[in-house]
């Protein structure tokens, strides 16, 4: 797991709440794990938040990758029976099922661009293999853990 100054302090700011790490590497996994502890019902809603980044000045840096990650986890989310979804929820989703190419979307976004002429190629490369990974990160007390799955 990388460390992202943004999701860090979303994280950090959660208090109590449940939080699980997503991105596009385990939007599916992640949106199984939730759906089988039944968020995103109206009985337990949640939020799925597009972290971004920050800028030099600490102002918000959205990423397209974190959209399409948010995407792709509440699409995960509804096919499973979760929602209603709130317009929010629904423009994301329709962000990341309307990109044909999200691979190609994120390589050649802003942020991809710059994190390959920096060098980091092949971490682009890596972040956007959808559903590489079977991992759902939940923090719990300051850390991350790799939780057991629900019995089914």
């Amino acid at each position: 797991m990388l460390p992202s100054p943004n999701g860090s302090a979303i994280s950090a700011a959660a208090g109590g709440s449940t939080v699980v790490a997503g991105c596009l590497r385990n939007a599916a996994a992640v949106g199984r794990w939730l759906a089988a502890h039944g968020y995103g019902t109206p009985e337990r809603p949640l939020a799925v938040i597009a972290a971004g980044e920050g800028w030099p000045d600490g102002a918000l840096r959205p990423a397209l990758e974190d959209l399409l990650g948010a995407g792709a986890i509440i699409a995960e989310l509804e096919s499973h029976g979760a929602g209603p979804l709130s317009p929010e929820a629904a423009a994301a989703r329709s962000a990341f099922a309307g990109t044909p190419d999200v691979a190609g979307a994120v390589a050649a976004c802003s942020s991809g661009i710059e994190l390959a002429e920096g060098g980091f190629a092949e971490d682009v490369a890596l972040a956007v293999e959808s559903d590489a990974s079977a991992v759902v990160p939940v923090l719990a007390d300051g850390a991350s853990t790799d939780p057991p799955e629900p019995p089914r």
